[in-house]
């Protein structure tokens, strides 16, 4: 485009049309407010969605990033109003989310005097971005949000976050646009090395039992059509991390679940005893690994991975594949020899009809007078029949919604994973649904974490996106109360929830409510539910007791899984 002489609140606007930016979520201040001014002149191409808090901007966008790919936008004033972005910007660091935050901020002149909202932003918002920028004059501009987009969606994908004095937002300056391809000293994509493919080509080639491992960065990589084909013709068994969770069809044979502390029997037992362990888009976290000195020691170990960074950091590899996994994957498929793995499969699920009978049955048929939260999932996916975004908050519901959820497609499952974002669900619910607004949406929240965002209700109110919202409410805090019970002798110090009225205040909010105690209840409220049209509050009574199992104790090995 030619050059035009625009203000730098106006170039902001502009920027982010350029990088074909339509929906921003954000709440307006001071020193932002010359930025809001030129959206007002912009609304017919950028639609702002003002949300409740700052917070609930981050976690919308994060949930409209992972159920779009593309990148989530956030915007803030100076002060609190940039420092509540904080929580969201390092949630999106941790779980690898393309994210732009914009903040306002007080004029040049007036940094380091303690000026009215002023904070450093930058110095606290470092150890959580992936890059940040402090724009001061505005001609900086175009070239600071180019590079923002590039760097916030590129390799492995993170926030980026651009702190705006309020003088450049003011000034005026010739500008132009031009989209960054790239940044001296960054490299986004390691360049593949093809014998380091052949190499995990031959060890998994020779394997006995070998084992698949995936996490999110079959989805970032777009790469599950190239996954599927490589475990298809390997006939190896996968197993998943919570944030990998649909980049393969819950129902797919070589699916045998999901890793962690409450994952399967199978996958976490078997962890143990397989030969060649092969690692796609996931970095080793603790919640996988448990006790790093005893995992997986007798296995060789094959890495893919886009970010050198986690190579040997948790877990020593045998072989590591840097590179774009989609590449990755095309590559090595020609390489591996067609197996079915028969016997190894079989234990497999000798295994998984253990956990059947010991915790399965009965959380999804409880003999329990209260409700399970098991059954409640169960009964999503009788009616959504594995084709809703699920987006879950952080507790055992979470747990409960990762093991039983189904799905048919990637991008379903939203979940804050490496942070445990208690309060991510409903605002990230906003934005899954406005990125897929042809799809349903249905958030999986604890009575604990929804009062972190509960004014959220008033973005769904003002927007009137169809979201739909379950509580499992078990009136306490579950997850730390079953650590309470299992590790501290029942000493439930702080985790009972004495609750509102939630019903009410969702009906205050003008959102269609509805509240189960009793089992033959539920089948048709959920039916209601997902039927509506509209967004639509269900709160289910669940028991209050009731524990997630499997189990792995913290620091234990993942051979020392408990069933109860």
């Amino acid at each position: 485009m030619g050059t035009i002489r625009i203000s730098g609140a106006e170039a902001v606007i502009r920027c982010l049309l350029e990088e074909g930016v339509d929906l921003i979520y954000g709440y307006p201040g001071g020193a932002i407010m010359p930025v809001y001014d030129e959206l007002y002149k912009f609304q017919d191409k950028l639609h702002h969605v003002l949300v409740r808090h700052e917070q609930g901007a981050t976690h919308a966008a994060q949930g409209y990033a992972r159920a779009t790919g593309k990148v989530g936008v956030a915007i803030a004033t100076s002060g609190p109003g940039a420092t509540n972005l904080v929580t969201g910007i390092a949630d999106a660091q941790i779980d690898s989310t393309p994210m732009v935050c914009i903040t306002g901020q007080v004029g040049r002149h007036l940094l380091g005097s303690d000026a009215f909202q002023e904070t450093d932003i930058i110095g606290i918002s470092t150890p959580v971005t992936k890059w940040n920028f402090q724009v001061t004059e505005a001609s900086q501009i175009p070239e600071i949000i180019a590079k923002a987009f590039y760097i916030a969606r590129s390799g492995r994908p993170g926030p980026v976050l651009i702190d705006i004095t309020k003088n450049a937002q003011f000034d005026e300056f010739d500008f132009s646009y031009e989209k960054c391809t790239g940044i001296r000293s960054y490299n986004p994509v390691p360049k593949l090395n093809l014998d380091k493919v052949a190499e995990a080509a031959a060890l998994i080639n020779s394997a006995k039992k070998p084992f698949i491992v995936f996490g999110q960065g079959i989805i970032l990589g777009q790469a599950e059509a190239e996954f599927k084909a490589v475990l298809e013709k390997s006939g190896i068994p996968a197993a998943w991390t919570i944030l990998g969770l649909s980049a393969l069809p819950t129902d797919h044979p070589l699916n045998v679940g999901m890793l962690g502390m409450h994952g399967n029997y199978a996958p976490n037992l078997l962890t143990n005893e397989c030969d060649v362990l092969i690692a796609f888009g996931m970095r080793f976290d603790d919640r996988v690994t448990g006790k790093l000195s005893t995992y997986a020691k007798q296995a060789k170990v094959i890495h893919f991975e886009i970010d050198p960074a986690e190579i040997d950091k948790n877990v020593k590899t045998e072989v590591a594949v840097l590179g774009d996994v989609k590449e990755s994957l095309t590559a090595l498929l020609p390489l591996l020899d067609a197996k079915s793995h028969d016997l190894w499969h079989n234990e497999f699920k000798e295994l998984a009809k253990i956990e059947y009978e010991s915790v399965i049955k009965d959380e999804l048929n409880p003999k329990t007078a209260g409700l399970s939260m098991g059954e409640t999932i169960e009964m999503i996916n009788k009616h959504s029949k594995g084709d809703a975004i699920i987006v879950s908050d952080v507790g055992q519901h979470q747990m409960f919604a990762c093991r039983y959820a189904k799905f048919n497609s990637t991008k379903s499952n939203i979940t804050s994973g490496g942070l445990g974002t208690m309060g991510f669900a409903l605002p990230a619910a906003i934005g899954a649904k406005m990125g897929k607004p042809d799809r349903e949406v249905v958030a999986i929240i604890g009575d604990g974490g929804f009062q972190m965002t509960i004014q959220e209700l008033g973005t769904i109110f003002q927007t009137q996106v169809p979201v739909k919202i379950v509580i499992l409410n078990n009136e306490f805090l579950g997850m730390v109360r079953q650590w309470q019970e299992l590790f501290f002798d029942n000493r439930y110090a702080s985790t009972k929830m004495i609750n509102p009225n939630f019903v009410a205040i969702a009906e205050g909010y003008h959102i269609k409510s509805k509240k189960v105690t009793q089992r033959e209840d539920l089948d048709a409220a959920v039916a209601e539910m997902l039927a509506s049209k509209d967004s639509y509050f269900l709160e289910v009574m669940v028991e209050k007791e009731n524990n997630v199992f499997p189990m792995i104790p913290t620091g234990a090995c993942v051979s020392e899984i408990r069933l109860s």
